[in-house]
């Protein structure tokens, strides 16, 4: 797998980063989903640079132009419900994207740190030979992004294989580089050292998804 590490070179990223952490600002959940957003936007650039492009004649009201463009087909598929502010940010800049949901949590069986990825709701274009995104933004443990690529196998091969994430486990990101084909790329802002025995990142930001839409039962 190729990790592409965003954090890792300094930009406007670390501000937006910085207040997803802040046990204070990530309060208002307004701000909380803008900042998701906003990084959705980052990632979708830094990824559009892998593509390929034609040459393109267009015209202007004075003239013509030749562009390089991009004509890619892209499926962006990402997982309810935490993962819908980062679909958006991404949708903005891949605006031509095809669109998958899929919804994955978590189940305790018997109230022990163990747990099992339930998916449940799953709609899905056609992938074959198409270029695949699976975003979420938090990449734990890597079980729920290994559950959704083995759901969405019945919806034909893609030609190439993006992740996109927020914040990531070194674990996590250890566990999915084995489990993807090899020249899978992860599109990651950040990656943490430790997950605890229950799955949560550390430091990590807390729920996404109750942060974004507020807690649940």
């Amino acid at each position: 797998m190729i990790v592409h590490h965003l954090n890792k070179k300094n930009s406007l990223l670390n501000r937006f980063m910085a207040e997803l952490r802040d046990q204070e600002i990530q309060k208002d959940s307004m701000r909380f989903r803008r900042n998701m957003e906003r990084i959705g936007e980052i990632l979708s650039y830094e990824f559009s640079k892998s593509l390929s492009y034609q040459e393109q004649l267009i015209q202007t009201p004075f003239g013509e132009k030749e562009v390089r463009l991009n004509s890619d087909p892209l499926v962006l598929c990402s997982v309810l419900r935490a993962g819908l502010p980062l679909h958006h940010g991404l949708l903005n800049y891949l605006d031509k994207a095809e669109n998958a949901f899929i919804s994955a949590y978590r189940h305790h069986p018997d109230e022990t740190d163990e747990f099992e990825v339930i998916v449940k709701y799953f709609a899905a274009p056609n992938l074959q030979d198409k270029i695949l995104l699976l975003a979420d933004p938090m990449l734990a443990t890597g079980k729920t992004l290994e559950n959704v690529y083995r759901a969405l196998k019945s919806h034909g091969q893609p030609k190439q294989i993006h992740l996109l994430s927020v914040i990531g486990s070194e674990k996590g990101v250890s566990y999915v580089s084995k489990r993807f084909p090899e020249d899978t790329h992860l599109w990651i802002a950040d990656i943490d050292p430790v997950l605890t025995s229950k799955g949560y990142i550390v430091p990590g930001l807390g729920d996404a998804g109750d942060l974004s839409f507020g807690e649940k039962l």
